[in-house]
This record gives structure tokens, C-alpha cells and sequence, in this order.
């Protein structure tokens, strides 16, 4: 197998806490997960039918249930890895070492709103500056839902050996973003601050409003960007109220505060 210099892989599992399935829901005639494969092939840096040097791949776990994930990438023509349920880490270690990449994106499944032209500009800010790690969350001046992360194998490798509290392993790039004088970093800052933005898939609430786009927006404007969805809850604000009320990264916030150390 070649060496893959820019791996994609999407993160995704049937269970959810909060909204179990929530990948698997229908959106805008496909499911959450395939509107997140699709917008994640319009990324010009990975796919290589937009000239791109890389590969998309999901990784999910080994359970039952997600079997229905597998027969998804069948049907959207890219693989799928199947590894650890709960410590992530690992799974993006072995996928990204089964596809020897030198380089990985990290996406998650429920992301349906994610910006393609956003990954391309943090893969272009981390080659340009031959950095170890970037992003563009730190810190958040994007809508939450839009997230894109690019680290190198070397350093997502020194992170699965090292990592021994159960956040880092269950959220992938903790390590990476808390240890700056370990991993060299660049952040893509956007010029406004979006942050208070909520557009990711986590509760009912969040369900409620992304039907709202792909009923309203998303037949007219399939291939929306974010200057797109600012024009459209401009007109429409009232879809913005059905989920603003809910925090920020509350997922990551309970691992870090319930944190632990664990035998890898």
C-alpha cells in the first residue's frame, strides 16, 4: 500500500449519549453521515477527484451496531476502519498506520454543516508553516460544527504512546493542543468571532435546527459554505434560537473534569 499523504478520517459511532443513532438520522434525503462524507470530498487538499493528494476513510468501532456505518462507506466508495470504542486515540493510531499517512485530518460525523474550503485552508496554514499540529478551534473564532484538525503521524504516534488520562484518549487531539511546547502548532483564526455559533450535531435541539437548513437551504444551495449559512440565518434567526441555549464542547468539558488515568 502507498503512503497516503493526507488521510482523512471521519470519527463516527452509532452510540451517542445524548442522541443515540444521531449519525445515522436522515437529513436532506441522505443520512447525517453521508452529508458529512459528501462535504468532506469537496475538500480540494483531499479528494483526489478535486486534484487533491489524499484519501478519505471512517472509523468507527467493532460493535454490532455499526455495521450499518461499514455498509455506508461501501455504498459512498471509501474504506472503513474499525477499532476501540472508547479510546479514539487508538483508533485513529491504527487507522492511520494500516493507511500509512504521513499526514491525518480529523473530522467528526456529526459535523453535517462542516465547510470543505475551511479544511483546505487549515491543511494549506500547516504545510505552509511545517508545523506538527493545526487547527482552527484555538481558540474558537468559528461556528462550533465546523472544526477541522491536520497533525502529523509522528506526532499522533509520540500522543497514542504517551497519553495515559482517559480524555486524551477519547478525544484524540487533547495531548496534541495541551502540550505546545511539545508539538509545534499554527491556528487558523477567523477575522470575526463565529464561536458563539452553535452548528453541530449533539442534542434533539441540534437535530431540530440542522432540518431547518437542509429544508430550507440546502435543496437551493446543496454545496453551501459558511458565507452561505451567515446569509441564511440572517434572514431566518429564529432557526438559530431552537439550540444556542446549549454550551460549547460540553462533551469534552465532563471527560476533562471526570478525568482519570487509564492502563492502555
Amino acid at each position: 500500500m502507498e503512503k497516503v499523504k493526507n488521510l482523512c478520517i471521519i470519527q463516527a459511532r452509532y452510540g451517542s449519549t445524548r442522541l443515540p443513532g444521531k449519525v445515522l438520522l436522515p437529513l436532506g434525503g441522505k443520512t447525517v453521515i453521508e452529508q458529512v462524507i459528501s462535504r468532506v470530498k469537496q475538500a480540494k487538499k483531499i479528494d483526489h477527484r478535486q486534484g487533491g493528494t489524499g484519501k478519505i476513510i471512517l472509523a468507527t468501532t467493532t460493535r454490532k451496531e455499526d455495521d450499518a456505518l461499514e455498509q455506508i462507506c461501501l455504498r459512498a466508495g471509501i474504506d472503513c476502519f474499525r477499532g476501540s470504542e472508547e479510546d479514539v486515540l487508538d483508533r485513529y493510531y491504527q487507522a492511520a498506520k494500516k493507511f500509512k499517512a504521513k499526514n491525518i485530518i480529523r473530522v467528526t460525523g456529526d459535523c453535517p454543516l462542516i465547510d470543505p474550503e475551511i479544511i483546505d485552508k487549515v491543511i494549506d496554514i500547516y504545510e505552509e508553516n511545517g508545523v506538527d499540529y493545526a487547527t482552527n478551534v484555538i481558540p474558537p473564532t468559528f461556528p462550533d460544527g465546523l472544526d477541522a484538525e491536520i497533525f502529523s503521524f509522528a506526532a499522533l504516534e509520540k500522543a497514542w504512546r504517551e497519553t495515559k488520562m482517559a480524555s486524551q484518549r477519547e478525544h484524540v487531539t487533547v495531548y496534541l493542543w495541551q502540550n505546545p511546547g511539545i508539538f509545534r502548532q499554527k491556528h487558523l483564526n477567523n477575522k470575526i468571532d463565529l464561536s458563539a455559533h452553535r452548528w453541530v450535531l449533539d442534542n434533539p435541539e441540534d437535530y431540530e435546527f440542522m432540518k431547518q437548513v437542509y429544508v430550507k437551504l440546502y435543496p437551493a444551495k446543496p454545496n453551501f459554505r459558511l458565507t452561505d449559512l451567515l446569509g441564511f440565518f440572517a434572514d431566518n434567526p429564529e432557526i438559530e434560537k431552537i439550540n444556542n441555549m446549549i454550551n460549547r464542547n460540553e462533551g469534552l468539558k465532563k471527560s476533562i473534569r471526570e478525568d482519570k488515568i487509564i492502563d492502555k
